[in-house]
């Protein structure tokens, strides 16, 4: 007889070392922590971002094997002999033992995705990222690294402030990193903040946000004051997810919020901006514009202005998701406002980096009134004169797509100052030192329209409209009848063939048969091979000149010149 012996149920769990889990922070899941480290420490469940050490960011970020450490000269160790319940010393000593590290920040040179960059790396377990003598002595040489080898320059930042255990001397490092990312801005080197949880303090008030583009990852904190400073001074509870990526976002005070594993596609997208592309870029690209009003068939005016309102034309996001194999879109106006009316961003046209700026209505009731139906509040149009100004210090051309009704005309847009911010954008278009196409790809109403439109190349698609005013603004004042819109729209000639013959736009960009909303994709592709062939002719031209021309284009209007110039062709 064969007897059997009852043997215990293997627990699995029980055979692994509690340091094998961790609980979440934010959602106290457990995780196994291989996974969690092959998941560059995001939670699966909730999606949170743990801290990583300044030697994990370097790893998750640069090519392999691409980082050579860069070491800054020897700075003051504690220069006002502090003591508190210990030694700042002792504290020093500690930290240095915990972390292998001799300050705060690592600096490397390296790549990312093949691009050159120089990399300053905060870690927040070196005394919480504090900002002394050595950090502020780190950021600047990784500055003045990128200076020297005309490279970007990435901050990932983590900190909570200025280290008081140096007193004043550690205060004088914002003025010194911020006198170190001017240079960088005076040479034309593009600047990139990747903000992780916390960064306050004295670090978010200098360098941190002075960058060209500040992206952050989820959930990550940034402020000048913490939360509890803000609640004792106010008295009152702060609103939920108060100083989170997100809320920084939506007030216009980074460029993107994005996962842990995009970064270094997205970092590879942004470095790319200073790498322009051979002589012979654009070459065999057909031009199809047409530039003489004589060749221009005539259509009833209502039928062009049914056809530029259209919702289903291509919009900008359209046009973007057509031309380009890389586009990162920049967001708001470093002012504590967005307007998801009109957008930006860098974006790689066949190898040529450009800024592109456009108006973006949507296709749908719902998508138009969440983009306030493509008017820009003054956020919009600050944000628009920031993309500029970025894309001059660059040297990229620039790229703009008007389809608007006109700027937004609401109470808080009056009290936010719509008109100068409308005022910057004709200034700042009109010196920009690069080239600058336009193109109206829908309607062009009024002064929200031209403050994308002071361009070396103005171009029209065929059946767009470009106006002082909308056909029934005009006859509601003109007229006083509101069944007077077509005698409005055919007095205002605001059609292709009429601007052409005025020569305010240089050229009309033809449309699929029907309209740009039959055929939404071909249509898309010959605005754009309208671009290239006005970027391949201005590519390369002197920036003076460029600024020259370009303003006495606009000097001309009205005083008959360039309509002689016309009528002479």
């Amino acid at each position: 007889m064969t007897g059997t012996v009852d043997r215990p149920a293997i627990d699995v769990e029980s055979m692994l070392d509690a340091t094998d889990w961790l609980s979440c922070p934010k959602c106290s899941i457990l995780i196994y922590r291989r996974r969690y480290d092959r998941l560059a420490m995001v939670c699966p469940e909730c999606g949170a971002h743990g801290r990583l050490t300044a030697s994990e960011r370097l790893s998750q970020l640069l090519d392999p094997g691409s980082g050579k450490a860069i070491d800054p000269a020897p700075s003051v160790r504690d220069p006002l002999g502090f003591a508190d319940l210990v030694r700042y010393t002792e504290r020093l000593d500690k930290a240095v033992a915990r972390t292998g590290l001799t300050d705060a920040v690592r600096v490397v040179r390296g790549t990312i995705q093949g691009r050159p960059v120089v990399v300053a790396a905060m870690d927040f377990q070196f005394l919480g990222g504090s900002m002394g003598c050595a950090e502020g002595e780190a950021i600047t040489t990784a500055a003045e690294a990128a200076l020297s080898d005309q490279v970007p320059l990435l901050l990932v930042t983590a900190s909570g402030g200025a280290r008081m255990q140096e007193g004043v001397l550690s205060l004088m490092q914002m003025a010194k990193t911020s006198n170190a990312m001017a240079a960088l801005d005076d040479a034309g080197l593009l600047t990139i903040t990747l903000v992780t949880d916390p960064t306050y303090g004295g670090v978010a008030a200098s360098y941190a946000t002075l960058s060209d583009v500040v992206i952050a990852e989820p959930g990550a904190r940034m402020g000048f004051a913490g939360p509890r400073v803000i609640e004792q001074t106010i008295r009152r509870r702060l609103p939920e997810g108060f100083q989170t990526a997100e809320f920084l976002l939506g007030h216009g005070l980074v460029d993107s919020v994005r996962q842990r594993r995009e970064l270094p596609h997205v970092l590879g997208v942004l470095l790319g901006a200073g790498t322009p592309p051979g002589a012979d870029w654009g070459a065999g690209v057909p031009d199809r514009v047409v530039r003489s009003p004589g060749k221009v068939v005539p259509q009833p005016v209502e039928r062009i202005v049914g056809l530029a309102r259209h919702r289903d034309r291509p919009t900008t996001m359209d046009h973007i998701a057509t031309w380009v194999s890389g586009f990162v879109e920049l967001h708001g106006d470093r002012s504590g406002g967005e307007s998801l009316a009109l957008v930006g961003g860098l974006a790689d046209l066949d190898g040529l980096p450009v800024m592109v700026i456009g108006h973006q209505k949507g296709h749908t009731t719902e998508e138009l009134v969440h983009r306030d139906f493509g008017m820009p509040s003054p956020a919009g149009y600050r944000k628009a004169a920031r993309l500029l100004q970025l894309a001059a210090k660059l040297r990229i051309p620039v790229v703009t797509l008007v389809d608007t009704p006109g700027a937004h005309p609401g109470l808080e847009a009056e009290q936010q100052g719509q008109a100068h911010a409308i005022a910057e954008c004709l200034r700042v278009m009109g010196g920009l030192p690069v080239p600058v196409i336009s193109v109206i790809t829908g309607e062009g109403g009024s002064g929200g329209a031209l403050a994308l439109a002071v361009a070396d190349r103005v171009l029209l698609c065929e059946n767009a409209t470009y106006s002082v005013i909308s056909p029934e603004g005009c006859a509601a004042i003109l007229w006083r009848d509101q069944h007077a819109t077509h005698a409005a729209a055919a007095a205002l000639n605001l059609d292709g063939r009429s601007l052409l013959s005025l020569g305010v736009v240089d050229g009309l960009v033809p449309e699929p048969d029907g309209g740009a909303h039959v055929n939404p994709v071909l249509a898309s592709e010959w605005v754009r091979d309208a671009v290239v062939c006005a970027l391949r002719e201005l590519r390369g031209q002197d920036a003076v000149r460029l600024v020259a021309a370009r303003r006495q284009r606009f000097r001309r209007f009205g005083t008959g010149t360039l309509e002689t110039e016309r009528a002479g062709r």
